[in-house]
């Protein structure tokens, strides 16, 4: 079975999924992942495993007929469930675990090989569960960016405003991890072609986390009045970055917004970041 590509980020090849409820209650985040996943050549199927008999014995028979694996329940049961099945990192399914809360998906198997680590963003989005992203690559690229930008701002203006708020911070493209915005923006389509483009995962923040830590060198009154916020850029790129440093604090251009955050392992969360100029 190959992988079927995601025609909503384009260039990115996600592949297809079997949904693995561990508990009864979770159906209903199945199923709202069935719906966010599914697309032209991808097919998502959901299984209800408590009524397959005893829950392991049932996974592995059903592992091989699926390219990657979202199993809601906890990462021990994940464990036990994968026991003896790992073959070949290069023909072996995807496996996220997403606890019933939603609020982590793990790619436990197959981040690059298996398509897991973009399948991981996309369960998020889905569901607004924060991506825990473990592979070694995504550790060399140390920036986060956080954009914001008015409804309806095209991908080329999304491409200068960025292009020039890393040049300003001493740093490429090829640096950056992920782009970080709020749910408000979460369907922008020229952000979207942009992350696509170069192949970025878009991690998307609820309008109540970035209410709730509102870190902005100068609060817009635009932003206030338009979503409620103080800001969008310079919060998104703290959050999805917890322990980061803000390199260059939000630069404004045609529309967009853009923080550029680098990470910092032994930098504590800000209440606040440092008073800097643009």
């Amino acid at each position: 079975m190959t992988a079927a590509p995601d025609t909503r980020r384009p260039g990115v090849r996600l592949p297809d999924v079997g949904i693995w409820p561990v508990q009864a209650g979770a159906v209903g985040l199945a199923a709202r992942l069935e719906r966010a996943l599914s697309g032209p050549g991808r097919r998502v199927t959901v299984y209800r495993p408590w009524t397959l008999g005893r829950q392991q014995d049932a996974f592995r028979a059903a592992y091989p007929g699926a390219r990657a694996w979202v199993l809601i329940g906890a990462a021990g049961i994940a464990v036990r469930f994968l026991s003896g099945l790992p073959a070949d990192k290069t023909r072996d399914p995807a496996v996220l675990v997403l606890d019933d809360a939603a609020r982590h998906v793990i790619p436990i198997l197959g981040g690059h090989e298996g398509g897991g680590n973009a399948l991981a963003y996309a369960v998020a989005r889905a569901c607004g569960a924060a991506p825990v992203i473990t592979t070694a690559s995504e550790a060399t690229r140390p920036l986060t960016l956080g954009v914001g930008c008015r409804r309806g701002v095209p991908e080329d203006r999304i491409a200068a405003a960025v292009t020039q708020a890393l040049t300003r911070a001493g740093h490429a493209l090829d640096d950056v991890r992920e782009v970080a915005t709020v749910d408000l923006k979460a369907d922008e389509p020229g952000l979207n072609a942009f992350c696509d483009r170069h192949a970025l995962p878009l991690r998307i923040i609820a309008h109540a986390d970035v209410q709730a830590r509102p870190f902005v060198t100068h609060p817009s009154e635009w932003v206030q009045r338009s979503v409620g916020l103080s800001g969008v850029s310079e919060p998104c790129a703290l959050i999805a970055s917890p322990r980061g440093e803000l390199l260059f604090p939000r630069l404004a251009l045609n529309g967009v917004t853009v923080a550029v955050v680098r990470d910092g392992p032994h930098a504590p969360t800000p209440s606040r970041p440092p008073e800097t100029t643009a």
